[in-house]
């Protein structure tokens, strides 16, 4: 019986650990030949010295259960090294068909705290690592479409974080740069669709070495069962839209973790005001719109407790 991504290559990157190693696993189990990529830092803030082993580790994993993989160490930062990793998928596996973007670092700070370094390096590896490597599997789709003369094979997932939906006080580096792939990934999925190619972007909650002290406090099961909080519960979202049977998801942003899945709206208008002349005035802008928030409730960041529907153990 044949898989749903049999035939297919993949590449994902930070899949050395975490989220990303359960993303491969699954693209692997489903049929997929996987690129497995990570630049093997041990430090979660991209300290320490680089290190094939994790992406080796994972790939060996696929290998030993059956499956086809490659490991490719790499920093997707850098734009060279992420055309390298996508021109290693097309040479061992004739193409490329499924971009899974994942690597990241941490370097949390209050904003008024923040140098320059710990916004930068941040915004590279998670929002510059995305378009570097999308940018080259853009380039390599667009070529066998017009090649083909018709639309071909391509599928991106993209990793934002619910730190950009409902802010996070201590990472505005991290916020700002999940916020910025959620505009690529929608301005990616329009620009590729004529082609075959669709782009989705999700916002996973899993413990990780990336989320081990947002997640301490949330006590994992003792009875066997699967941690709510495990990236097996995300991966299988990743498995479905890499493959042919998510051909009409596009554009889309998509929450994940523990069993649920909810699809996130674009933005609507919540109020509009019109001016009763050319243009407004302060006075008329004080008269409109200072009332529709005096009754709303304070825009507080809720608990944390709250937001993810846990208990603390």
């Amino acid at each position: 019986m044949s898989l749903p991504l049999d035939g297919l290559s993949a590449i994902v990157t930070g899949a050395g650990r975490g989220l990303g190693r359960a993303e491969a696993l699954e693209l692997a189990r489903l049929g997929a030949a996987v690129v497995v990529n990570d630049y093997g830092q041990p430090g979660r803030d991209g300290s320490g010295e680089a290190s094939a082993a994790p992406a080796e580790q994972v790939a060996e994993e696929i290998r030993a259960a059956g499956g086809r993989a490659v490991a490719h160490l790499g920093d997707v930062s850098g734009h060279e090294q992420a055309r390298a990793l996508v021109e290693l998928a097309v040479e061992t596996h004739g193409q490329l068909d499924v971009l899974v973007n994942n690597a990241g670092i941490l370097r949390d700070r209050m904003i008024f705290s923040m140098t320059e370094d710990e916004w930068d390096s941040v915004i590279r590896v998670h929002l510059k690592g995305h378009f570097n490597t999308t940018h080259f599997a853009a380039a390599h789709w667009r070529s066998r479409s017009k090649a083909s003369g018709g639309p071909v094979y391509g599928r991106i997932v993209n990793t934002s974080s619910e730190a950009f939906l409902a802010g996070s006080a201590g990472q505005p580096n991290y916020a700002a740069a999940k916020g910025g792939i959620v505009g690529l990934t929608t301005s990616t999925a329009l620009a590729l669709a004529k082609y075959g190619v669709t782009a989705n972007v999700i916002c996973p909650r899993a413990r990780t070495r990336m989320t081990e002290d947002v997640f301490a406090g949330f006590q994992e099961p003792q009875d066997g069962r699967l941690d709510a909080l495990a990236p097996e519960h995300v991966s299988p979202l990743v498995g479905y839209l890499a493959s042919p049977a998510a051909a009409k998801v596009n554009g889309q942003l998509l929450v994940v973790h523990g069993g649920m899945v909810a699809i996130v709206e674009r933005p609507r208008v919540a109020a509009k005001f019109d001016s009763s002349k050319e243009t407004f005035s302060f006075d008329e802008l004080d008269e409109l719109i200072s009332p529709y928030y005096e009754d709303r409730p304070p825009n507080e960041t809720f608990a944390a407790a709250e937001v993810l529907g846990l208990k603390r153990g």
